[in-house]
Formats: C-alpha cells, structure tokens, sequence
C-alpha cells in the first residue's frame, strides 16, 4: 500500500492521503476546486471549481503514476442540482471523449464557499 502525497494539489485538510494506491488501483480522496498556489482564493463559480477540482485530481494521479485517462469511476457531490448544468459541461471540457462511469450526488450541506467535490478511482499507468 502506497499513501501520495503532492504538493501540486491542495494539502488535505484532515487525517488521510490525497490518495492510496493498491492492487494496480488508485483511490482518491475528495477534492475541492481550490487553488493549491493561492488556497485562500475565490474558487469561483461551478465551472471554474469543477475544472480547479479536475486539475487537483489530475496531480494526485500523476503522483501515483496515473492520469485522467485512467479513471474507471468518479463521484461528483454537488451542493444544489441547479450547479450540474454548468459542473457537466466543465467536467465534459475537461475529460474530452473519456467517460469513465459516473454518479452526481446531491449533497444538502458543503464547505463554503465549495459547490463541488470529486473523488476518483483510476488504474495505474497512463
């Protein structure tokens, strides 16, 4: 078992890892659109956060020897339904034809000023 660690997201803000590689697979703990070089920024609205949240994904996978393209599986909590709109078109930008499977879970209370979260579980390689 391998915990990562990378400065290139943002540094979590509890007792885990930003990820756990095992067996071949990553794990991914949550992630929050918040900007690893200017964490006390505004994140912005949905969009911005999805894609903020997408490039920390991306960091943490690529310090566990992985990427975007390996996702098998990812879960996007949302604060309101009304964001989805706006997280599905950024989400779409960002992964391109890669559609890994997917599910979007309404979430009745977040972090503020977050709209958006996403874990990931990917393969090694990439």
């Amino acid at each position: 078992m391998k915990f990562i660690q990378t400065s290139k997201a943002v540094e979590p803000a509890g007792h885990y890892s930003q990820a756990v590689v095992y067996g071949g697979v990553v794990y991914a703990a949550g992630v929050l659109g918040k900007d690893p070089d200017n964490p006390d920024a505004d994140p912005g609205d949905a969009a911005q956060q999805t894609r903020q949240a997408l490039a920390n994904l991306s960091a943490v996978l690529e310090a566990a020897g992985s990427d975007l393209e390996c996702v098998v599986r990812m879960t996007i909590y949302v604060s309101g339904i009304e964001y989805w709109g706006a997280v599905n078109e950024a989400y779409a930008e960002v992964m391109g034809e890669h559609k890994p499977a997917r599910a979007i879970v309404p979430v009745k209370n977040f972090v503020e000023p977050y709209v958006v979260e996403i874990v990931a579980t990917a393969a090694l390689g990439g």
